[in-house]
């Protein structure tokens, strides 16, 4: 799995490379849960790619997540994901190793001004992964987005409901999750993003975790991040390891 996610590391860094000036400055979306309310550059297919880590409570699951970002207009845009591979292991020793669930998302951004805009995300996950490794069910998200300059700091808060398609005897099919993540250049081709997220529904116990992340991007046509997160709750993983690139892969005219 590692030599998989070196290979699509080299082959997303060419494919950026090769836009050459073409293209505008990359929007990462990752590796925060949260999202920004802002669209990548219209007509540019923004490809992010990842490896993540998460271990806990005699649980482990290693997954490789992808997603590609198209913007139509400064207003409308479509993002195409999910894990590309998933390895797990649970508590009890039971293995699972296959192809993730895929997320499709419709987003509409409001931009007001150069420091502030909102946004709305109309989400579906599709159930593509086996029932060892995803829910098996079909889950609908409604997300907002206040993203906000104070600064140099850049904040994005969300706020979402999901219906799920599974869930446990006596628990609620609606999630809520709130988070809220800061980011700040440290230097010129440094950041740093710090970020508390969390769910909650009824009959099930809460999630929450704290989130540390670096970026580095040495062109505005590559970013390289890696960082930790720590969960706050037993139904959280307690610790999971992080790191991937956003690159562009081509320019739609």
């Amino acid at each position: 799995m590692k030599h998989r996610l070196s290979f699509a590391v080299l082959l997303a860094g060419i494919a950026g490379s090769a836009l050459a000036d073409e293209t505008a400055a990359v929007t990462p979306y990752r590796p925060s849960v949260s999202t920004p309310a802002q669209l990548p550059a219209v007509g540019q297919l923004e490809y992010e790619a990842g490896f993540l880590d998460a271990r806990g409570h005699g649980e482990r699951r290693d997954s490789m997540p992808v997603l590609f970002k198209l913007a139509f207009s400064e207003q409308w845009g479509v993002l195409f994901g999910g894990d590309a591979y998933v390895s797990s292991r649970d508590a009890d020793g039971t293995r699972a190793r296959g192809l993730g669930d895929t997320q499709i998302t419709l987003k509409r951004a409001f931009v007001i001004d150069s420091a502030t805009a909102f946004g709305l995300e109309f989400g579906a996950k599709l159930p593509t992964a086996k029932d060892s490794i995803g829910s098996g069910k079909a889950d609908y998200t409604v997300n907002t987005i206040y993203s906000h300059d104070i600064g140099k700091v850049h904040m994005d808060a969300n706020a979402n409901l999901t219906r799920l398609g599974a869930q446990e005897e006596g628990a609620s099919r609606n999630q809520y999750g709130l988070s809220a993540s800061f980011s700040v250049p440290v230097s010129g081709q440094w950041a740093a993003t710090a970020e508390l997220s969390g769910t909650r529904r009824a009959g099930a116990e809460r999630t929450a975790q704290v989130l540390l992340a670096a970026a580095w991007s040495p062109t505005k046509r590559l970013t390289i991040d890696f960082g930790v997160a720590h969960g706050l709750t037993s139904a959280t993983p307690e610790w999971s390891l992080f790191s991937g690139l956003v690159v562009p892969l081509t320019q739609f005219r």
